[in-house]
């Protein structure tokens, strides 16, 4: 089964990575962070955040990006980014590619950015907002792809807990 995949590039905020890996558990969604990290892995924050779900989530840590690149090599890789010249609806994700988010307070290095043009998407935002959340960010965008590979192997259908629903 392919898996989707974020890509955090040196999160600084651990309740919004503790909300990405909660989203990532529930969806069967790889988490990929490249440090250094603005916190450690077992602050308090994480753990209110989602942190609970963190024995359950599929991450791996990079030392920094060349390491990500060295360990990823034919990685697919989409750089959602308000620089971005594409709306991230218009992108066709592939069942196994990776979607990566900056650092909350300067966002994926231009440096990077500027390498790969056609990769770089954006949520369209009114004026000059600045950007929104990282995790709700993350949510926007991953469930667009989800979407796009009809949900796969995730559950579809939900139950009431106490009564039933009619035929």
């Amino acid at each position: 089964m392919a898996k989707l995949n974020i890509v955090l590039f040196e999160p600084e905020i651990p309740a919004n990575t503790g909300n990405i890996g909660r989203t990532c558990v529930a969806t069967g969604t790889r988490l990929h962070l490249i440090e250094p990290l603005g916190f450690r892995l077992n602050e308090k924050e994480i753990r209110r955040a989602g942190m609970d779900y963190w024995q359950d989530l599929d991450v791996t840590r990079y030392i920094n990006w060349e390491d990500f690149l060295e360990k990823n090599p034919d990685a697919k890789i989409y750089m959602a980014t308000t620089k971005g010249k594409h709306v991230y609806t218009e992108v066709s994700y592939e069942p196994d590619c990776y979607i990566m988010f900056g650092k909350e307070s300067a966002g994926i290095p231009e440096e990077i950015l500027i390498e790969h043009p056609e990769e770089c998407i954006r949520i369209p935002m009114i004026g000059e907002t600045r950007s929104l959340n990282l995790s709700n960010s993350v949510a926007i965008v991953l469930y667009e792809a989800l979407r796009q590979n009809q949900f796969d192997h995730m559950k579809l259908e939900g139950e009431l807990h106490h009564l039933h629903w009619k035929e």
